[in-house]
């Protein structure tokens, strides 16, 4: 690996993993501002403004700007989640220019027009019922929710269909205006491009950012609780959980084999249980979802109105009883299921390029696959019981959708995991 950084006058951060043996390079601008950042009575405005950013700008069409992309065989495309948005194109090492070119033109010049933001805002719509019409996507959105209500870490990042709706392509502009600086930014890229090129292009394009935006955000407040909607579904879907560890806590590589041994395969603790021993379930897993200053710890399922309860109790009692066993094999496959995966991720230039940025804004640097594995190493059993004790004596957050007029509540998790 050869990662070079560069940060621009205006603040903009350049960072490059140069891999000559392949012919392609994949390219982005992260900005470490999402759903989290918006006011309430505009959540949703952080994803509406990345749909936007493709729907035209001074010199382009949004059909010339996915055209002049897919003319050239590449790929482009943006995600907004909590704590981020992200904008980003694959291509051939010789149309690197191109891609430079699209992106600063998206993030500089996009006109807004009033037509275009209509029309998206039908298409958000769809998207939000959509999600709404696929329980085991939206049971999340209202487990985040029950663990941080009133709190913008709460909130979904679609936003609501009625503020989606009260939304004018003036106020989006304005909101991009007011938080997309440079030095927010991380423009990323990996694959064969060289560093020198990069940094020119970036000095060419990125010319008209605003230097730096105001970013206050409210500290997280976990509370939890419980969530229940009664659905005619087919299935009960499921999340129980707790607060967990944000990026740079000591025990976050614990968590995440925590997470692995209990619900990160067929090999899982709560696979084996649930699923293979007893048939409750078609799909469970256990995740740990981190953040900058908090994280989520949780089990999902899914599984008939009839074994709903059995598997919460059973679910329960494998998390309560977790650090009573020996889990020393549990813990050796865990490490290799994550590095590997690591490693695995290092062979894809859109994986290298986004794992650049994503350091960049966690830690202000990149972090070495080496010193990741040496991390993860050098988690013990005694770390993982640490961290299971924690997690499973505190508050927990329980959600239900489907039909469950007779499915237990949050008291009756507690009590079992008390």
């Amino acid at each position: 690996m050869s990662i070079e950084i560069t940060t621009l006058d205006n603040g903009l951060r350049v960072v490059t993993d140069h891999i000559s043996t392949v012919e392609t390079v994949s390219l982005g601008v992260w900005l470490n501002v999402g759903a989290r950042s918006e006011p309430k009575e505009v959540n949703g405005i952080a994803h509406v403004l990345e749909h936007m950013a493709f729907k035209g700008t001074e010199k382009r069409s949004a059909k010339e700007i996915a055209e002049v992309i897919e003319n050239v065989g590449g790929y482009v495309n943006a995600y907004t989640s909590r704590e981020s948005t992200a904008y980003y194109v694959r291509l051939l090492k010789d149309d690197a220019p191109l891609g430079v070119d699209i992106l600063s033109d998206i993030l500089q010049n996009s006109t807004f027009q009033k037509s275009e933001f209509e029309r998206e805002q039908s298409v958000i719509l769809q998207e939000i019922g959509q999600t709404y019409d696929t329980p085991d996507d939206i049971i999340f959105d209202y487990f985040q929710e029950t663990c941080f209500p009133d709190h913008p870490m709460g909130r979904p990042i679609l936003g609501t269909s009625e503020i989606v709706q009260s939304l004018t392509s003036d106020r989006v502009k304005k909101y991009m205006h007011d938080h997309y600086g440079a030095k927010q930014m991380v423009l990323a890229a990996a694959g064969n491009i060289k560093h020198k090129d990069l940094v020119r292009m970036a000095q060419d394009y990125f010319v008209n950012l605003k230097p730096d935006c105001e970013k206050i955000l409210e500290p997280s407040n976990y509370r939890g609780g419980e969530f229940r909607q009664e659905r005619p579904l087919e299935q009960v879907h499921i999340v129980m959980g707790m607060e967990g560890l944000p990026y740079k806590h000591e025990d976050y590589y614990a968590a995440s084999l925590l997470a692995t041994i209990l619900g990160g395969g067929m090999s899982s603790r709560l696979f084996q249980e649930i699923r293979e021993k007893r048939g409750l379930v078609y799909s469970i897993y256990a995740f740990h979802s981190p953040s900058s200053d908090t994280g989520i710890f949780g089990v999902y399922a899914g599984t008939s109105q009839e074994k709903a309860n059995e598997l919460i109790e059973v679910t329960a009692n494998e998390l309560k009883h977790f650090s009573r066993t020996d889990f020393d094999a549990d813990l050796k496959r865990a490490k290799a299921q994550i590095k590997a995966s690591l490693m695995m991720s290092l062979e894809s230039t859109s994986s290298r390029c986004e794992q650049l940025a994503n350091q960049m804004h966690i830690h202000g640097k990149p972090i070495s696959p080496h010193d990741t594995l040496k991390k993860i190493d050098h988690v013990t059993v005694d770390h993982i019981k640490k961290v299971a004790d924690t997690f499973f004596a505190s508050t927990p957050t329980f959600a239900t959708l489907g039909p469950i007029d007779k499915v237990h509540g949050l008291e009756k998790l507690k009590k079992a995991l008390g």
